[in-house]
């Protein structure tokens, strides 16, 4: 293998971490309902809205947080949010009818995203809160409002294309918005059809991790609301989106020696770690390092609920340095946000049966083949670079992922590196283009299990080519000292009082 195993070692938390060591379970519902299977814990939304509330708390903050439906289509997890105080970001017609039917009421729902008139026309119909990206669909709305007397609806305006005065500082162009630069002419469409619409108030959707650009556009979103009232408008809101990320990684030192060594190896420094040669972004043109590394920060010592108060901390330099939180405090604004990954970390794995396990070539890494697709564990789609959990078929092989040790009589007690290859014909079929480092040897029949795929890893990209299966999905919980489970479209929050398995 040569070196050290790089280890990427995924941060599991109590529920998660259980659920892993749980073989004999995992091992059961592979059989029963087959591989990849998404396994969904519904408990843990809770928990992470917790910590959301409890950073609103510290600011002394009211408003929402909106879960952002997009990042799983999961019922169990729907249903769960609306037995909180919570609420959905809906971005579709589908995504609108599917919480509706979860028991979320229109009060605790936003639409956003593209939107076509069937879209605008259930949001409205049923007093949903819709955030609108430009004057065009604002005024689609406020027709089909009048034609079809509708209720007047309340509206946000999502903005884009903030910029700083004095050090030229700029969020990072976006397609959804106005651009800020454009608010007199929307404002003016917001006061000629105030008899159909409500401003409630001004959003922003930032494709970044940037807590400079977010709290930009946060101070340009204050400043907007400023105008508003000098309008004679009353907006009360402002949503800034999601984007508060994901710690994946349980040691920040692994991260930052993979990448070192990812870096050399694009540099011809030491061997290849991906298959083919791939560097993530990174490429050697003639001895000089070009590019940049286009995957996302696995390990985020501040992400979720930190992230956020770290955001509404930051001054706001052109509104005299305040707080971001108390000038929202001050005014007496709610404040909405809509995690998506944030607000499912933990929430879930997705397990994959090994079929095949193949020594391409002396001293090479393995080829292990799985019974899953590319597209049934998305991570790499999103730039997470993790490694997976072995779960042994064989519970004398159970093998310690985190110190890296092997108990029983497996196949092997040491560390090798690996490809993980999907089960269609198809060449670029890679569940991970990086050479992944797993404690023992695996065998057919083990599992793999990805962990924390619940937000947007589990099924966003799914597809069936090759009418191959798109994983089914699973909700879990503890009861009893126990796990207990059932089909995802069958779980509802009184499930775990009893008929589950």
């Amino acid at each position: 293998m040569g070196g050290q195993p790089l280890y990427l070692e995924p941060r599991l938390e109590a529920r998660l971490r259980s659920l892993v060591h749980s073989p004999e379970l995992l091992h059961t519902l592979t059989d029963a309902l087959g591989s990849p299977l998404n396994v969904l814990v519904p408990d843990q939304l809770a928990d992470n809205l917790a910590r959301f509330r409890s950073v609103y708390g510290t600011h002394h903050l009211s408003g929402q947080v909106f879960l952002a439906h997009k990042a799983n289509r999961s019922s169990a997890l729907l249903r769960t949010l609306a037995a909180t105080d919570a609420g959905v970001d809906v971005a579709s017609l589908g995504e609108l009818q599917h919480a509706l039917g979860a028991g979320l009421t229109p009060d605790r729902i936003t639409a956003t995203g593209p939107k076509n008139p069937e879209f605008l026309w259930l949001a409205a119909r049923t007093s949903v809160t819709v955030s609108l990206d430009t004057r065009d669909e604002l005024e689609q709305l406020a027709t089909l409002v009048r034609v079809h007397t509708l209720p007047r609806t309340r509206v946000l305006l999502r903005l884009s294309g903030f910029e700083a005065s004095g050090v030229r500082v700029l969020t990072r162009r976006s397609r959804f918005g106005t651009a800020v630069r454009e608010t007199a002419p929307l404002l003016a469409a917001v006061e000629r059809h105030a008899d159909v619409l409500d401003l409630v108030g001004v959003a922003y959707h930032l494709d970044t991790t940037s807590l400079s650009e977010k709290a930009l556009a946060l101070e340009g979103c204050l400043r907007v609301l400023e105008e508003c009232r000098s309008r004679g408008l009353r907006p009360r809101a402002v949503d800034i989106g999601g984007g508060f990320g994901v710690n994946y990684l349980a040691d920040g030192g692994q991260w930052e020696r993979y990448t070192t060594a990812l870096t050399e190896a694009v540099m011809g420094i030491r061997p290849s770690l991906t298959y083919g040669g791939h560097g993530y972004g990174l490429r050697n043109e003639a001895g000089t390092l070009r590019g940049a590394l286009g995957l996302y920060p696995a390990h985020r010592p501040v992400a979720a609920a930190g992230y956020l108060d770290e955001l509404l901390s930051r001054p706001a330099a052109s509104l005299g340095g305040r707080p971001l939180a108390a000038l929202l405090l001050e005014h007496l604004y709610d404040l909405h946000t809509e995690p998506g990954r944030a607000l499912l970390d933990q929430c879930g794995l997705t397990l994959t049966k090994v079929l095949e396990v193949r020594d391409d070539e002396a001293g090479g890494p393995l080829h292990i083949r799985l019974a899953a697709k590319a597209d049934d564990v998305a991570l790499e789609d999103h730039g997470v670079l993790m490694d997976p959990v072995v779960v042994p078929c064989d519970p004398a092989d159970g093998a310690d992922t985190a110190t890296g040790t092997t108990t029983g009589s497996g196949t092997g007690t040491e560390p090798v590196a690996a490809y993980l290859f999907g089960n269609l014909c198809l060449e670029a079929d890679l569940i991970t283009r990086r050479t992944v480092f797993l404690p023992h040897r695996p065998v057919p029949g083990d599992l793999l299990a990805f962990a924390n795929t619940a937000g947007y890893c589990m099924d966003f990209h799914t597809t069936r080519a090759q009418h191959q299966p798109a994983a089914r999905k699973v909700a879990a919980w503890q009861e009893g000292g126990r796990w207990r489970w059932c089909l995802d479209d069958q779980y509802w929050p009184t499930t775990p009082v009893g008929g589950a398995q």
